[in-house]
């Protein structure tokens, strides 16, 4: 009778021990987002230099500032961001002036003293910027920044004059690093009749031919502004047939005829942008590769950290692309549409938050949302120039979105995956692993947690016991709200920062154990890499 009893009282243990360990799962699986996601085909699929980046045109204010560019510590930097674009171009490429010098001089230029304008094979190693230079070229800078910021409160913008020396080293720079060269031409040049006066545009063209130069092409910066800068007015129809005037000068070479053009990079939408796009489009639209607008979310002078946090300002970027796409596809509906230019806030950046740790929130979920959405390129703005929604800080050393970027690069794959969460606070977006770092069937779990407590994601398709996941998890180095300032990042724990000039820190991600459920702390931006997904749209 005893054994009986003994016999009874294990199983009730058992169906009680199995009854709590089912009501904790289930628990748990209320804490956590459930998300569905698809794995068995490819949404959308994007350029493989989909992230790429921006020199702002007024590094070249004064021409001795392009020498940074020869900076052994920049060129480190930039190639971890490669394969991309590299945009030449903002507000001041619209006042500037190619003056080429026929005679070469022996002292005049830095430029020319450091780079002889070849960028064969094996040259990159030889051009390296004197430390003694460095220094004085980023004091100068400092003060230039001010001067330029003067201009930009005032809107009186002066003729900048350049010379073969701006176009070898940015040449040199965009090779040595693994990038695509997109040269900003400035569209305010105009005839009597307010047509495009191209003869500054076809010296520049000539000498980049004479030089083998593999450049692609924009004409003008945001001709939206035009009238707002410069007292100029020109009408979508009008662009449309500079640019068609422009492409007939590319196919009169025999080097260029087959180069890219891109434009018109106009703003936003708003009532006047949509017209000048439309109009652009009519006449206009087969001079171009592709279609470009701009996008910031924020005015720079009046926001503030929430906004950066805001879900609904998140959201915004999907209106204003929906309504760029409708104009494209109504009268182009093969043409790609890139975000040829686009950061937090409008106005060279909001100080103290689009250099900081809270601008990533911003930046992984565009590069999200533009992806899904059908974007093919997104130019950050930018890399080096004025403003401050920089990669790099004024010493030239990397911000946490520069961080963000060299992960999505290295982690990321260009296929667009479909996955569906009901959280506005925890936005997740999918894509196929990178090939270059992962197997065929890896899969990236894009994730943000806009929220100031943890976060956990259940993931039934993709996630078992038996599941190897790497985690990329990026917090800032000081806790709670106080860490949104911050201008350093940790990634799994340990701050970033560079070895040496001529070398990254290891990027290594932290082998997860086996679980059911993904945690996000609060307020961070994450990479997970699913390595035995076994997706097949990612074979």
């Amino acid at each position: 009778m005893e054994s009986v009893a003994l016999l009874l009282l294990v199983v009730l243990v058992l169906v009680l021990r199995d009854r709590t360990a089912a009501l904790l799962l289930a628990e748990r699986d209320r804490d956590c987002w459930v998300v569905e996601a698809g794995l068995s085909a490819v949404v959308r699929r994007v350029d493989p230099r989909f992230l790429s980046v921006t020199i702002d045109a007024s590094l070249a204010s004064e021409e001795k500032f392009v020498s940074l560019l020869s900076s052994t510590k920049i060129r480190t930097l930039a190639k971890a961001l490669s394969p991309s674009f590299l945009r030449f171009g903002g507000t001041r490429q619209d006042f500037m002036v190619f003056s080429p010098q026929k005679v070469q001089q022996d002292s005049g230029s830095s430029a020319r003293w450091l780079f002889n304008g070849s960028s064969a094979e094996g040259s990159c190693d030889r051009v390296e910027l004197p430390s003694w230079l460095e220094d004085k070229l980023k004091i100068d800078w400092t003060q230039q920044l001010l001067n330029l910021m003067r201009e930009d409160l005032q809107g009186k913008y002066r003729t900048v004059k350049f010379t073969e020396d701006t176009v070898d080293l940015l040449q040199s720079f965009a090779s040595c690093s693994g990038m695509d060269l997109i040269f900003g031409l400035n569209a305010l040049l105009r005839s009597a009749d307010n047509s495009w006066n191209s003869s500054n545009a076809g010296l520049l063209l000539q000498y980049c031919e004479s030089r083998g130069y593999p450049m692609s092409w924009e004409l003008g910066n945001e001709p939206n502004s035009y009238e707002k800068k410069a007292g100029i007015r020109v009408d979508g129809h009008q662009l449309g047939r500079d640019f068609t005037r422009l492409r007939a000068m590319m196919s009169q070479s025999t080097w260029f005829q087959g180069a890219g053009l891109f434009g018109p990079d106009v703003g936003q939408p708003r009532e006047h942008r949509v017209n000048l796009l439309e109009g652009f489009l009519q006449s206009g639209s087969q001079a171009v590769d592709a279609v470009t607008w701009h996008h910031y979310y924020v005015n720079g002078r009046d926001t503030s950290v929430e906004d950066f946090l805001d879900p609904q300002v998140l959201d915004s970027l999907i209106l204003k692309t929906k309504e760029v796409l409708q104009e494209v596809q109504m009268v182009s509906p093969e043409k790609p549409v890139w975000l040829g230019e686009t950061s937090s806030a409008f106005g060279g950046g909001a100080a103290g938050l689009s250099d900081t740790f809270v601008a990533g929130f911003m930046w992984l979920d565009k590069l999200g949302l533009s992806a899904r959405l059908g974007m093919d390129v997104v130019m950050r703005q930018v890399l080096i120039g004025s403003g401050s929604y920089h990669l790099l800080d004024e010493n030239l050393d990397p911000l946490p979105d520069y961080w963000l970027s060299v992960l999505y690069k290295r982690l990321v794959g260009p296929e667009v995956l479909k996955i569906e969460s009901r959280s506005s606070t925890v936005r997740l977006y999918l894509h196929c692993a990178n090939r270059n770092s992962y197997r065929g069937g890896a899969v990236t779990l894009i994730s943000l947690n806009l929220g100031q407590e943890p976060a956990c994601i259940s993931l039934p398709a993709l996630l078992s016991s038996s599941s190897t996941v790497e985690a990329f998890v990026l917090q800032s180095d000081r806790p709670g709200g106080e860490g949104l300032y911050s201008r350093c990042v940790k990634l799994n724990g340990g701050v970033l920062k560079m070895v040496d000039d001529r070398t990254l820190p290891h990027l290594k991600g932290a082998r997860l154990p086996p679980a059911e459920h993904l945690q996000l702390p609060a307020f961070s931006l994450a990479f997970f890499v699913l390595i035995d997904a076994g997706a097949v749209a990612c074979m």
